[in-house]
């Protein structure tokens, strides 16, 4: 039996079906760990085959491939260096099961399966994975070692089994997706099982953007008396090793380790929308992106969430004017630009809009102008991007916000356009936020410029799309603040309507956007993908039917 136990935490950025480029990064983070005197190496959460890798888990071959990848981690074992917990799938009498297996001194020494698995907002684990019976521990060198696999915190019984045949220590490899506020909700939920318990946990989590999901790292060490004994950083990779001793009564307790200050809101929201642009175009294979800069506080942000991902080099905006643009968004646009560090191209949109009108004149009839026409605006812009992307090879990013996206204003085709989205989750009075935030501050590891990239003017003159003369949002769309606070009650909450008037909104403005937001589904079903934020993304956490007779209430 033991009394000493150096335990290293392995937050690391996997990609989703690269098998051989997640080994790579699981053998270089081992090796650290070993120079870091560690004795076992704690891993995310399927950080062989990549999380959530959805249904390619199902293909046969995958499963060989993920199979004979953890095969080949634990012979490696055999040389003396630190054992690993790893994850992979794993088939066992004809069921798919998501892993977590111990390998050391060259051989598979144990195997544990999700007990619990999470069907619900961005999870679809049901639908791949058998559900095992609530695990034992596993004997690491004489320690008793609980395994829990993400989901298998969130709810007592698997603590509450371990707890009851002999567990010492509870670990959990995780690959839970970031949202605003999550990390308090993640810590609250340690702290009880830790109570429930009475033992520490050590809490594993990746680091990485895959698809619209982004994952924070922060992992973290609980002794039993509830104490932060160790906290990774969040955003990035990291390798923690902490160290462990057996007391007098036996119990186990870490020693105090590291202690990484996590970001507030503003900060990590900034970071999930770099994280998740960064992974997206580099894992993609794409050159860089190209967007459409104009003048407006959406598209600013977006090329400067762009530039701090990708570095200046890789971010190309579009000044795409119209006769209903303004001098000052030319102006604006061009700051931008500049203070960014982007290249800045101009390219008109008059000559399409005129062959257009002359086009479908005919058809028309001498009809008056509405919105048809500024939709056509839209996506003649929409088509100049496209044409770019197709010539050049850049991912065209989208600039639309959620606020935007709820209620429909945004045009199909138009500055809908794109391969992903940024702000896709962020409401626009965020957007203003982190605008003055970006400018005041410059995160760790972006690759912009230092200082404001915003112009004052971008973040203070009223929203507009400029689509006709003197437009501004407000015009069809209640104030921000207004809607966007009645938005988060009917999205993120599903509050009753007479619930949301309590909180003192107008009964006919709640109705209005209410009605908004079903009428616009059909736009959200074609949109690009974008950075999970909050609570409710559009998309597989908010699934609504398109043809839906359902009404708000009068």
């Amino acid at each position: 039996m033991t009394d000493k136990l150096n335990l290293a935490l392995a937050q690391i950025n996997t990609t989703v079906g690269d098998i051989a480029g997640n080994l790579e990064r699981i053998r270089a983070a081992r090796a650290e760990a070993g120079r870091q005197g560690a004795d076992l190496v704690v891993f995310p959460e399927l950080v062989v085959s990549g999380y959530p890798p959805e249904d390619l888990v199902l293909k046969p071959l995958f499963q060989d491939r993920a199979a004979a990848a953890v095969e080949d981690l634990a012979a490696e074992t055999k040389d003396g260096g630190p054992a690993m917990i790893v994850g992979a799938p794993w088939r066992e009498n004809g069921k798919l099961y998501n892993a977590a297996l111990l390998l050391d001194a060259g051989v598979i020494v144990a195997k544990r399966y999700k007990h619990d698995l999470p069907n619900y907002g961005v999870f679809d684990e049901k639908r791949v994975f058998v559900a095992a019976p609530p695990p034992g521990p596993v004997n690491f060198r004489g320690v008793r070692v609980g395994l829990m696999i993400c989901e298998d915190m969130w709810t007592p019984d698997v603590t509450e089994t371990l707890q009851e045949s002999g567990a010492e220590l509870l670990v959990v490899p995780n690959g839970s997706p970031y949202e605003s506020d999550k990390l308090d909700q993640r810590m609250n939920l340690a702290v009880q099982r830790v109570v429930e318990a009475d033992l520490p946990l050590v809490y594993v989590n990746q680091v990485c953007g895959q698809d619209e999901l982004v994952f924070d790292g922060a992992s973290f060490v609980l002794n039993a008396d509830r104490r932060l004994a160790a906290q990774a950083p969040a955003w990035r990779e990291h390798v923690m090793t902490t160290r462990w001793a057996r007391g007098s009564n036996g119990a186990w307790s870490c020693a105090p380790g590291e202690i990484h200050a996590q970001p507030e809101r503003l900060e990590a929201i900034y970071n999930a929308m770099m994280l998740g642009l960064r992974d997206y175009v580099r894992k993609n294979r794409f050159p860089g992106v190209a967007l459409g800069l104009s003048g407006g506080i959406d598209s600013a942000l977006s090329a400067a969430v762009a530039v701090d991902a990708l570095g200046a080099d890789k971010v190309w905006c579009v000044m795409m004017p119209s006769p209903y643009t303004s001098v000052e968004s030319h102006e604006d646009a061009a700051a931008v630009a500049r203070l960014t560090g982007a290249r800045h191209d101009v390219i008109a949109i008059t000559p399409a809009m005129e062959a257009f009108a002359r086009m479908l004149k005919p058809a028309f009839g001498g009809r008056t102008p509405d919105t048809t026409e500024e939709n056509i605006q839209a996506r003649a812009r929409g088509i100049t991007l496209m044409a770019l992307s197709n010539k050049f090879g850049h991912m065209v990013l989208s600039t639309g916000n959620k606020s935007e996206m709820s209620v429909g204003y945004a045009t199909l085709y138009g500055d809908m356009c794109g391969g992903y989205s940024v702000l896709k989750d962020v409401y626009k009075t965020d957007v203003f936020k982190l605008s003055r935030w970006r400018n005041a501050h410059k995160p760790q590891g972006a690759l912009g410029p230092d200082g404001a990239l915003i112009p004052e003017r971008v973040i203070t003159k009223p929203p507009s799309a400029e689509l006709k003369p003197d437009q501004k949002d407000e015009d069809t769309l209640p104030p921000y603040a207004i809607l966007d606070g009645i938005l988060e009650c009917l999205i993120e909450h599903e509050m009753r309507l007479d619930d949301i008037v309590a909180k003192g909104f107008e009964r006919a403005t709640v109705q209005r956007v209410w009605q908004m937001l079903d009428r616009a589904e059909y736009k959200r079903r074609q949109a690009p993908p974008g950075v999970k934020i909050t609570r409710r993304s559009f998309g597989r956490d908010r699934r609504y039917p398109i043809t839906n007779g359902f009404r708000a209430p009068s």
